[in-house]
């Protein structure tokens, strides 16, 4: 059994804000944490691997999962829907595994309702917009039309910090990413996450 329940740690951003190259740092860094895989309508990119970055499926198959209540949550965004499996959540957090998720702000409402105490989110905003413009021309992966609408949209995410339990600037990777390890690590120690200690002290007091 083991000696602690698991959490779920969500990194939510504008697009082109570093949550999801923050996610991959996480991943090589901390190996007591997995990355949930979320099933998509969206074509894949080029940068992109099937079952490593997403499960891409075509609408009538997401249809068909979201029927038999596959999903814990889903949300249709440009378009595209994306939704996060219940079973490989339950099973990991009963075994006291962390799952990490990268995800818009409608999804991390949804976790929390199917789990508030488990969920820990963090919301990562770009230094500006000017700097976040940059970032998505960089990644040069998407059609201007797309990139338009991601812009367009940044504002209306980034109204949702509030939201979320902690907020973090991403002005340098390598600093933001080490300000979330220190939250996930500091989460894990919370004393209702820590399954053994209420029999380990009243050993202790005997």
């Amino acid at each position: 059994m083991s000696r602690r329940k698991g959490l779920m740690l969500v990194l939510s951003s504008p697009s082109g804000a570093g949550k999801t190259s923050i996610a991959k740092k996480i991943l090589e860094l901390d190996k007591n944490i997995k990355m949930s895989i979320s099933y998509t309508t969206r074509p894949k990119r080029k940068s992109e691997e099937n079952g490593v970055d997403y499960f891409f499926v075509n609408k009538e198959k997401f249809t068909n999962l979201q029927n038999q209540s596959f999903f814990v949550e889903y949300a249709s965004v440009f378009d595209h829907w994306y939704g996060t499996p219940k079973e490989f959540i339950e099973k990991n957090i009963e075994k006291g595994h962390d799952i990490l998720f990268d995800i818009d702000w409608q999804g991390s409402q949804k976790l929390s309702d199917f789990s508030k105490a488990d969920v820990v989110s963090i919301f990562i905003l770009p230094p500006s917009t000017k700097i976040l413009s940059e970032r998505l021309k960089k990644r040069a992966e998407d059609s201007d039309i797309i990139m338009k609408k991601r812009m367009s949209k940044a504002q209306n995410e980034i109204s949702h910090w509030i939201e979320y339990d902690y907020v973090l600037i991403n002005e340098d990777i390598t600093k933001c990413t080490k300000e979330v390890m220190l939250i996930l690590n500091a989460e894990r120690k919370k004393r209702f996450r820590q399954k053994f200690i209420f029999e380990f002290v009243e050993k202790l007091i005997r």
